[in-house]
């Protein structure tokens, strides 16, 4: 088991956290109670950039929640580095928008930034010079910024579809995940070039299918009971690109 804590702040005394615990599963496969994707491992990251097509959630009355996002570390370490857009719902409603994240500090939304259903992100985090820099983008809009993460390992990178936690100081809860029906990743799904691709050490970027079958990790999303509540496909022949699928909110 393994778990992250990068918070995600959003009113005084309430903060959200992509907050992940990795249950165990049959041999070959990783399941998390709140993270669906790829996630590859190794040492010496510096890049890595995805893309996808924001998906228009299907809202009742029920609050819920999901974070599409790319990032480095937080597979096998205790930060991350991240930047997203969220398909939350609320009042009946689809509440879209982007962020950014340097655990331990909170996530910032990202004012300005329009989001809506739709629309094509691209999403980056590169390492640099002891500094980390978020850049994303949509359509004629981009939004970058940099910081510093003490004790950053760079052992893993990540695209992820997630639920984060619902904290009240140190006791977290997670939240039901939105339906988000299926969301398309990647360079075949999105028509951006060299996304859903990571590098090391400053070299060039390749793609997830690259990095051998040791080190790619294919996760599912279950609830406490290992009912699936949204599951990536395999990835495509050139390893670019995957589609997530949702199955439950919780």
């Amino acid at each position: 088991m393994f778990s992250l804590l990068p918070a995600f702040a959003t009113a005084q005394g309430l903060s959200f956290t992509h907050s992940d615990s990795i249950a165990n599963c049959p041999a070959g496969t990783v399941c998390s109670t709140n993270w669906s994707g790829f996630a590859v491992t190794g040492s010496g990251f510096t890049d890595v950039k995805g893309s996808w097509k924001v998906p228009s959630v299907t809202c009742s009355s029920s609050t819920t929640y999901s974070s599409y996002w790319v990032g480095i570390d937080g597979y096998s370490s205790n930060t991350v580095e991240q930047t997203g857009t969220d398909s939350d719902c609320s009042s009946g409603h689809g509440v879209y928008y982007a962020w950014y994240e340097f655990y331990p500090n909170p996530s910032i939304t990202i004012n300005g930034f329009t989001v809506h259903p739709g629309d094509t992100i691209t999403a980056e985090v590169t390492y640099s010079g002891g500094h980390f820099t978020t850049t994303i983008k949509d359509g004629t809009q981009s939004f970058s910024t940099q910081g510093t993460v003490s004790g950053a390992a760079r052992s893993s990178a990540e695209w992820i579809v997630e639920r984060p936690a619902l904290c009240n100081g140190h006791h977290c809860k997670l939240t039901s995940l939105s339906n988000f029906g299926t969301v398309s990743l990647g360079t075949d799904n999105t028509g951006v070039s060299q996304t859903n691709y990571a590098g090391v050490n400053g070299g060039p970027l390749a793609t997830i299918g690259s990095y051998g079958s040791a080190n790619i990790h294919r996760i599912t999303m279950v609830n406490n009971s290992g009912a699936t509540l949204a599951l990536p496909s395999v990835l495509s022949a050139d390893g670019t690109s995957f589609t997530e699928t949702w199955y439950g909110s919780s």
